[in-house]
């Protein structure tokens, strides 16, 4: 596997089919920006090729020479459930698009680990039978850390994870982890990402960190898309920028691409434009 694609036709067509096989991916954005619709529209259009190939090829198209699909997508939550991300999906992507890789997108809720020693409610993120909340008898004292972990180890080879999100990683209460071990964390699953021959998107929030600690997460990665809201007159643009990414940069310099403008229609996040050095 050479290549895996992003989901994203325009943006894996300019960089050669997609993100290097082994890559940890940061997605940082600003607030509505278009990191969550890049993340989600990645998830679903992955998951189309085998969940439905011939909606895939009406919204996405043939994959480059270069490209070869993930074998499954994961999808880890600390804090949101499965429920709540589907219905966010089809506010970015058209709903059929989201129905059709049902079964194909699986969805791993680490909110009992992540909540367990805050003081939230345990019947308001326990597990959930249809609409009734199970409480259990769960003696489980497994970290943040070592749920992700074992989810990965267990989920990741020639597989599209997306990680939603390091956000939360660094918020993580019960004194379980320091900010120092988030990019230490983000570094590991770079070095076990290539040998996983897998797509690993971490989303996170940059308006939550220090320059310093976005900085330092940027360098745990391997590739970072940065989304940001670009602001000409009275109107305001979604914009895109590669802003380090092995493998991909490179192609993107020699072309002389310096932005990515943005949108987002019923088949979620696309590049409208590109805009090149004059």
């Amino acid at each position: 596997m050479d290549r895996i694609p992003f989901g994203i036709r325009r943006l894996d067509s300019t960089i050669g089919g997609g993100a290097p096989a082994g890559s940890v991916v940061l997605v940082s954005g600003e607030a509505g920006a278009g990191a969550r619709e890049f993340m989600y529209t990645s998830a679903v259009m992955n998951g189309l090729i085998e969940g439905d190939p011939e909606l895939f090829d009406l919204y996405y198209g043939s994959l480059d020479r270069a490209a070869e699909a993930p074998s499954e997508v994961h999808y880890l939550s600390f804090t949101a459930d499965e429920r709540q991300v589907r219905a966010e999906m089809e506010l970015a992507l058209d709903s059929e698009l989201v129905d059709a890789v049902d079964g194909e997108l699986r969805f791993h809720d680490l909110a009992t680990e992540y909540f367990r020693l805050s003081p939230v409610p345990r019947e308001w993120y326990g597990a959930r039978t249809g609409s009734v909340v199970d409480l259990g008898t769960n003696n489980d004292r497994t970290s943040v850390a070592e749920a992700l972990g074992n989810q990965l180890t267990a989920n990741a080879a020639e597989n599209l994870v997306v990680l939603d999100s390091i956000t939360d990683l660094v918020t993580a209460s019960g004194g379980e982890l320091e900010w120092t071990d988030v990019p230490v964390i983000l570094k590991g699953i770079s070095r076990a990402a290539f040998d996983w021959n897998a797509l690993v998107l971490a989303h996170v929030n940059h308006e939550t960190l220090t320059a310093r600690e976005h900085g330092q997460l940027i360098d745990a990665a391997d590739g970072t898309l940065l989304f940001e809201w670009e602001s000409g007159g009275s109107a305001r643009a979604r914009t895109m920028v590669v802003k380090q990414f092995r493998g991909v940069l490179s192609r993107i310099e020699e072309e002389d691409i310096v932005r990515f403008e943005t949108e987002i229609g019923d088949a979620g996040f696309d590049i409208s434009d590109v805009r090149k050095i004059r």
